[in-house]
């Protein structure tokens, strides 16, 4: 079973109906708090902007490789777009609706589409090959390693070889009863092993060759009566930044592990159910009420937390240089100071929610929202 998030909605009201018992009255706790002015000391300035088409339920987030961004839409466009024009390099119109996408490694392409297909596009956009994985697919593919390797929203991770779409093997943990229905990513690791976080609060790191597990850790461990109080999923995608790679789940922890040995080097308690971002310097999240949170990435010290966005419903964050970057529920991109959390620039998109994490292209900095708006920025 499932709990579906909907990222067309306030998450907030969706959630708290679930797991707060919130009424139909409306909780004064969870009003999105407005925004207020600010004296820019970030200018940021939008360049260009595309579209690949809404995203109906489901979170699309788009993947840079170079100076090029990878897009994906519910209606079956994949774009590579060139981030310092916002052309198009190509796109192509799949023949199904798509459910998760994009992973690329500047070569070979990847989408998942619903009932668990998996379409693999070459260099040109040109389908090159499609398998099935055994369930339904929302998270965003990897591509790289001579693998494509997608997950299933009950925690399969299966691999295909790239080239030719045979399957090599499936990874799969002990199912729990409840879970929450969001994109779960995953991470490629030097040791040539993909690092995942599954529903239950446990953490791993899969052999590529094998799709056995190098080492299992867990991140939190379900607390509560019942089965929604024990919701304790690992959300987002794990970051890694040389040898450590952090995690947060919700209802539980935060942490950061030896991406060796699984070896935990800090955790704190969190909950947020969207994910967080890593440099060498700071370990950033925004929790379930939208607060921003920083935390030391040596021991997880609190450096500082930020409520100017609370019930904003903040995306995925990025970390670009000295800003946390993170998109809002009315479509706006906010940046934090990485040193003491205080706003230092604010640019508008097409007004749709921004749920997954910008990402960098070259030196524009990429946004997609839920209505399909793929948005190139320059910070000066």
């Amino acid at each position: 079973m499932t709990l579906l998030k909907r990222y067309a909605l306030p998450l907030a009201c969706a959630m708290t109906a679930l797991l707060a018992a919130c009424s139909s009255t409306k909780d004064e706790r969870r009003v999105p708090t407005p925004l207020v002015e600010i004296k820019p000391v970030l200018n940021v300035a939008e360049v260009w902007k595309a579209s690949v088409g809404k995203s109906g339920r489901y979170l699309f987030a788009p993947v840079a490789v170079g100076d090029a961004v990878y897009a994906a839409g519910v209606n079956g466009t994949v774009a590579k777009i060139d981030a310092k024009t916002g052309q198009d390099v190509w796109r192509t119109k799949l023949k199904d609706d798509l459910s998760a996408g994009v992973g690329s490694d500047g070569n070979l392409t990847a989408v998942g589409g619903l009932k668990g297909a998996v379409y693999v596009l070459g260099p040109d956009g040109k389908q090159l090959w499609n398998a099935v994985a055994p369930g339904e697919i929302i998270s965003p593919p990897l591509v790289g390693n001579d693998l494509v390797v997608v997950r299933t929203i009950d925690g399969k991770i299966i691999a295909f070889n790239a080239q030719t779409g045979e399957q090599k093997w499936v990874f799969q943990l002990r199912a729990v009863p409840l879970n929450l229905r969001v994109a779960a990513g995953m991470t490629f690791a030097a040791n040539q092993a993909v690092l995942a976080g599954f529903p239950g609060g446990t953490f791993a790191a899969i052999n590529l060759q094998t799709g056995d597990a190098f080492w299992q850790a867990p991140v939190s461990f379900p607390k509560g009566v019942t089965e929604v109080e024990r919701i304790n999923d690992v959300t987002g995608a794990p970051t890694l930044v040389g040898a450590q790679t952090c995690a947060v789940t919700f209802q539980g922890r935060i942490g950061c592990f030896d991406a060796n040995s699984g070896r935990s080097v800090w955790e704190r308690a969190f909950s947020s159910d969207s994910g967080l971002a890593q440099d060498d310097q700071i370990v950033a999240a925004g929790d379930d009420w939208s607060v921003v949170n920083a935390f030391n990435a040596t021991d997880g010290t609190p450096l500082w937390k930020s409520d100017k966005l609370k019930n904003r419903q903040v995306s995925v964050p990025f970390i670009l240089g000295r800003a946390v970057v993170v998109g809002d529920y009315e479509g706006y991109v906010h940046f934090l100071d990485t040193t003491k959390g205080e706003l230092v620039g604010r640019a508008k998109t097409d007004g749709s929610a921004i749920t997954a994490a910008p990402v960098l292209a070259g030196d524009t900095l990429v946004v997609q929202t839920h209505d399909g708006g793929i948005y190139g920025f320059r910070p000066r």
